[in-house]
């Protein structure tokens, strides 16, 4: 979707100012929200996929607007009233109202830090053989999804080269949706920054795309 988490190229922003010496977090609350959401997708009844759309479908002036882990923690409660876990008056009365609803799992504590330094594996077997190589110039195909992609807008329309291929992954188009992991081959493709963002540049940019989101140049 054409959505706020869409922002290459846009403008009026104004310019970037890194933080010095950032911590990982600003406030031990945001520890906290991570440790929590983490052991929250062990319910099973949701997958990264769709935790990024919602938070996506968030209107801009809230998406551009608040911390990172507010936006977060929101995503999670969207998804938990979604499927039934808790209801909007227990969020607004901040206590358990109706029998909790059976999950897959649930993680203990001490089992979120493991978790996270671990990570999760995303490649898969792929249907079909990959369609492109290393050094082969191909196009990105001007694609306006309503749903959740990873084919930013601003590379839409772009050509390329091909300098890696990554096996097939899980498909984050059809994962978002719910409707089964669907593995693509993923590819590294490498772009003149020029022909994205016109003559005033002249870097390279570099972006993973999945296979459907591409042909040949």
């Amino acid at each position: 979707m054409n959505g706020p988490q869409d922002m290459g190229g846009m403008m009026g922003f104004g310019p970037v100012q890194p933080e010095i010496n950032e911590p990982v977090f600003h406030e031990d609350w945001e520890r906290r929200v991570l440790g929590l959401t983490l052991a929250m997708d062990a319910c099973g009844l949701w997958n990264i996929d769709i935790l990024r759309h919602t938070r996506e479908c968030f209107p801009a002036e809230i998406y551009w607007s608040v911390p990172y882990y507010d936006l977060r923690i929101e995503a999670h409660i969207k998804a938990m009233i979604a499927r039934g876990l808790i209801t909007e008056a227990e969020i607004l009365a901040g206590h358990m109202q109706v029998p909790p609803k059976p999950v897959k799992a649930v993680l203990a504590p001490e089992k979120v830090g493991p978790l996270l330094a671990r990570g999760s594996a995303y490649i898969r077997a792929a249907a079909s053989p990959p369609l492109f190589k290393a050094g082969d110039r191909v196009k990105a195909r001007n694609l306006h999804p309503e749903g959740h992609t990873r084919l930013p807008g601003y590379l839409r329309g772009a050509t390329g080269e091909v300098v890696r291929y990554h096996k097939a992954h899980v498909f984050p188009d059809a994962h978002a949706h719910g409707n089964g992991e669907n593995p693509q081959h993923l590819y590294t493709l490498r772009f003149k920054a020029r022909d994205v963002f016109g003559a005033n540049t002249d870097d390279d940019l570099q972006a993973d795309l999945f296979e459907p989101y591409l042909e040949a140049a």
